[in-house]
């Protein structure tokens, strides 16, 4: 009986050995999960977050371009438009000097910093900002921005209208203000920028808001510059109506168009060339904005000049700088392949030196 009661014992002393050994398997295993390096468990995850970034950039940012600091996209950032935004804007300037330097195209893309071209370009001293005026692109906007930025109003909203293109009362200084000393001094230190549009629907623009709808009152249009153009240009006389598309072409291609815009003035602004506006070849601007990429142009132009945290660009309508080809079209279909030339040939440097495509309906 003894004997069985001893070794009954040993069992029960055994088995509790055993059950010792396990529990501390078990609470050792328990500690290293619980207490693991946790270096090690961010490099078990940190590729998971890597692989997520890198996808954005392989995507949006060729991997080669390093950019500078003030360019390195930070929190909502990283968005593919302005993602690419940097690297579109150094294109196109790029695209401008080589163009400037092509000598086949000198007499379309230079012109003299004459002060014709520095009445275009408005400043805000404040901010240290130039920004030359070409009509039918949106143009209007922008001024108002500045408008605000120089402290004449404190929002776009509050601005009349009537205010806005009147330079007695909106206290936008223009460049030919300055002494000559004042003007080299701003041209070489002030963020400098201008927006262009397709050159050839730009003209229509003008031609819609001056020869038909004439919106703001400006009676010269009608009465003046459209018989001028008619009496020189139009080719059947008996024709009564009022200025028409294909006058307005052959005016604008005329080579010797010159003796008419002098009798015109300064209203030429809203059709001469960008390179007559602000001598892109003369003055070298921080960025050229296209009114075709306006809604990521506008906020990239705020950013670059230091402004965006002042000042926001108004809303854009939903599709107003849509690039219309057949609003183009069909405004062309109607002119004679000679006159089409001949004004490409007066716009070529437009063309080329901001990156449009010569018009399918010139090659067919």
């Amino acid at each position: 009986w003894l004997t069985s009661d001893n070794m009954h014992h040993q069992w029960l002393l055994l088995a509790a050995c055993f059950w010792v050994i396990f529990m501390f398997m078990v609470a050792s295993k328990f500690i290293t999960l619980t207490f693991k390096d946790p270096d090690g468990y961010g490099a078990k995850q940190e590729p998971l977050i890597l692989t997520a970034v890198t996808k954005v950039e392989e995507v949006h940012v060729p991997e080669e371009k390093h950019w500078p600091e003030e360019f390195q996209p930070t929190g909502k950032a990283l968005s593919g438009n302005l993602i690419r935004q940097p690297l579109v804007h150094m294109e196109r300037l790029e695209l401008l000097r080589n163009v400037c330097r092509d000598t086949a195209l000198r007499d379309l893309s230079h012109t003299t910093v004459s002060k014709f071209v520095l009445d275009r370009i408005f400043v805000c001293d404040k901010h240290k900002i130039l920004f030359c005026q070409t009509p039918k692109v949106g143009n209007t906007q922008w001024k108002k921005v500045l408008i605000v930025l120089n402290g004449a109003f404190s929002s776009i909203e509050e601005i009349p209208e009537n205010i806005v293109h009147d330079h007695e009362k909106n206290g936008l200084p223009r460049l030919s203000s300055f002494s000559d000393s004042e003007i080299k001094k701003r041209l070489n230190l002030y963020f400098k920028f201008f927006i262009v549009r397709d050159p050839f629907e730009r003209l229509i623009s003008a031609f819609k808001d001056k020869f038909v709808h004439n919106p703001r009152f400006e009676p010269w249009y009608r009465h003046d510059i459209a018989p001028g153009i008619i009496r020189k240009y139009r080719k059947n006389r008996t024709e009564t109506k009022g200025l028409q598309f294909e006058d307005f072409v052959r005016y604008l291609g005329d080579p010797n168009h010159r003796w008419l815009d002098v009798q015109f003035g300064d209203h030429i602004i809203h059709w001469v060339t960008y390179v007559e506006l602000c001598a892109p070849c003369e003055i070298t601007y921080s960025v050229i904005g296209h009114h075709e990429t306006l809604e990521d142009d506008a906020p990239y132009i705020l950013k670059a000049a230091g402004i965006d945290h002042l000042v926001s660009y108004p809303t854009i309508p939903p599709g107003i700088t849509v690039y219309n080809r057949t609003k183009v079209e069909r405004y062309f279909s109607g002119i004679s392949k000679r006159d089409i030339r001949r004004l490409y040939a007066r716009f070529e440097g437009d063309f080329k030196l901001f990156g449009y495509r010569e018009p399918d309906f010139l090659l067919n």
